[in-house]
C-alpha cells in the first residue's frame, strides 16, 4: 500500500502552505514523512539544502531542531505524568540547552509566548481546556527554536471559538518569529484564513497545487471544486451550484486505474480510466494532475 504516492511540492520560507483533503487521504502521513518521524520507501525531503532520507543520525538530530510538529488532538500528545514546566522543558534538557532556574526562566517565557501564565507552571495537562493545552504544544514546538512547523490539524479537536484563538496565535507568532508552516486540515475556511498558498490531496495523490486565492476562485480541478462547494455559507439566502460527488474514497490497497478520481469525476472520460494525469503547471505557480482541468491552460 502507498499512503503517499509520487507527491511532490516546495515551501517557501516565511509561507504557510495548506494541506487539505478528506480522511484517510494521507496528510498526516506526508506530515510524519517532512519531518522525519517515518523514513520514506522511496524519494527524496530537502530542509535547506540537506537531503533528509540520506543523513546520519547525529546529523539527522541536529537538522530536526529546525524543525517540529503540533499533532492532532492536545491531550493525547502530552503525557499526563508530566507537568507543564516538564513537558515544554523537554526539549531544552535534551539537547542540553538549559537546566535548573534557566531552564525554569525559558519555560516561563515560553509560556508567556502562547498566553499562558507562572501559575501554569506546576499543573497536569488534565487541568486545562482544550485551548490551553494546544497552546502548551505550541509552546513546546517552539521551545529549540525552530524555522519550520508542520500543524496536523491543529485545531480540528476545538471548539469553533478556540480554533479561532489559536490560529490568531500562530499567525502572530508566524509575524514575529518568521515561521515557516506546513497547515494540514480538512477544513477549507481554515486554510482560507491562514494559508498562502494550498495543496490538495487526493488517495494518496496530489490533485492541485495553486495560490489560495487563485485556488479558491478558479479551482482546475474537479475535486477540488467539489469540496469548495461544499464549504458552508453564513447566507441563508445564497444559492450555490453544488458538486455532489458519486460514490466513496477508493482504498489505497487498491487504487483505480489511471486517475484515481476517475470513478467519482462528472468528466471522466475512457481515457481518465487508462493514463495517469501529469501533475503539470497550468499557470503561475497553479499546477494540477486532471486531463480535463475546469480552468483553461495559459498559453506560453
Amino acid at each position: 500500500m502507498k499512503a503517499v504516492d509520487d507527491v511532490t511540492f516546495f515551501v517557501k520560507k516565511g509561507e504557510t502552505l495548506g494541506i487539505v483533503g478528506e480522511s484517510g487521504c494521507g496528510k498526516s502521513t506526508l506530515a510524519k514523512l517532512v519531518i522525519s518521524l517515518m523514513k520514506p520507501t522511496d524519494g527524496r525531503v530537502v530542509f535547506i539544502g540537506s537531503d533528509l532520507t540520506k543523513l546520519k543520525p547525529k546529523k539527522l538530530r541536529d537538522t530536526r531542531k529546525n524543525m517540529q510538529m503540533v499533532f492532532q488532538d492536545p491531550l493525547s500528545s502530552l503525557d499526563p505524568r508530566m507537568t507543564i514546566k516538564n513537558i515544554v522543558g523537554e526539549p531544552l534538557v535534551v539537547y542540553g540547552i538549559a537546566r535548573g532556574e534557566t531552564l525554569t526562566a525559558k519555560v516561563l517565557d515560553l509560556l508567556e509566548t502562547v498566553g499562558l501564565k507562572k501559575e501554569h507552571l506546576n499543573r497536569f495537562p488534565h487541568e486545562f481546556s482544550g485551548g490551553q493545552r494546544q497552546r502548551i504544544n505550541v509552546a513546546r514546538a517552539l521551545a529549540l527554536k525552530p524555522t519550520l512547523l508542520v500543524l496536523d490539524e491543529p485545531t480540528s479537536a476545538l471548539d469553533v471559538s478556540v480554533q479561532a484563538q489559536v490560529l490568531n496565535l500562530l499567525m502572530e507568532l508566524q509575524y514575529s518569529l518568521g515561521l515557516t508552516y506546513i497547515f494540514i486540515t480538512h477544513n477549507l475556511n481554515v486554510v482560507f484564513h491562514i494559508s498562502d498558498r494550498v495543496a490538495v490531496m487526493y488517495a494518496g495523490k496530489l490533485v492541485e497545487l495553486g495560490r489560495t486565492e487563485v485556488l479558491f476562485t478558479e479551482p482546475a480541478h474537479p475535486y477540488s471544486s467539489a469540496l469548495l462547494s461544499a464549504v458552508p455559507v453564513a447566507d441563508p439566502d445564497a444559492k450555490r451550484e453544488r458538486g455532489i460527488l458519486q460514490g466513496e474514497v477508493p482504498s489505497p490497497l487498491r487504487p483505480p486505474s489511471g486517475c484515481r478520481f476517475h470513478p467519482r469525476c462528472w468528466k471522466a472520460t475512457e481515457k481518465c480510466s487508462q493514463a495517469e494525469p501529469e501533475f503539470r503547471e497550468i499557470g503561475p505557480e497553479h499546477y494540477v494532475a486532471c486531463h480535463y482541468p475546469l480552468k483553461r491552460p495559459e498559453s506560453g
